[in-house]
């Protein structure tokens, strides 16, 4: 089986684009009848983590077969940040995910994972809170305090030291309204319309 692709993906660090890769090429062994005894299945499920595409994980989990489960503990480490998502168990995905010796192959694209994951929480954070602990952004965000008061404050939240508390600062919208001279016409018109 050819996974020059896939392999291409990981050293471009074209993370985006593995999932895909290997959905493809999985079909295509799936419809010649290939062995897939050799499947990446740990780039695989990683890859639908890293797009936050936990349904596709899941049923990629349970088509796995059973001898690749039990003989990849890699594998079953990538699953366990997998529960911890599905779960929302927020810290324990960066303890599943800190917690392993990984391979070469795939530390680079854990590693990814997590920065990904980490930022698509503190947006999380940005948009259901106007102020939060300290301890409480630690946490959800698999840092210590520290760490996390000056990711905060790097994204230009600020602290108060007597309470321990964030204050968020929400990103500006930008709204760009395209007026074009059919859209500015019609406006005149109606206005027009409407004074006499």
């Amino acid at each position: 089986m050819d996974l020059s692709a896939v392999h291409a993906a990981l050293a471009d660090k074209s993370y985006s684009a593995v999932a895909s890769l290997c959905d493809d090429l999985l079909l295509q062994a799936a419809y010649r009848g290939a062995a897939t005894d050799d499947w990446p299945y740990e780039v695989h499920l990683l890859a639908h983590l890293y797009l936050n595409d936990l349904n596709s994980a899941r049923f990629l989990w349970k088509s796995t077969p059973q001898e690749a489960k039990d003989a990849r503990p890699e594998l079953a480490a990538v699953w366990r940040i997998g529960q911890c998502l599905w779960n929302r168990d927020y810290a324990r995905v960066y303890t599943a995910a800190q917690g392993f010796e990984w391979s070469p192959e795939i530390a680079d694209f854990v590693a990814a994972f997590l920065e990904s994951y980490r930022k698509r929480i503190f947006q999380l954070l940005t948009s259901a809170y106007s102020t939060i602990s300290v301890a409480d952004v630690a946490h959800f965000m698999g840092m210590n305090e520290e760490d996390a008061t000056n990711y905060a404050m790097q994204n230009g939240w600020s602290l108060d030291a007597m309470t321990k508390m964030l204050t968020v600062v929400k990103p500006k919208v930008k709204t760009n309204q395209k007026l074009d001279a059919s859209k500015l016409q019609r406006l005149t018109e109606c206005v027009f319309h409407l004074e006499h």
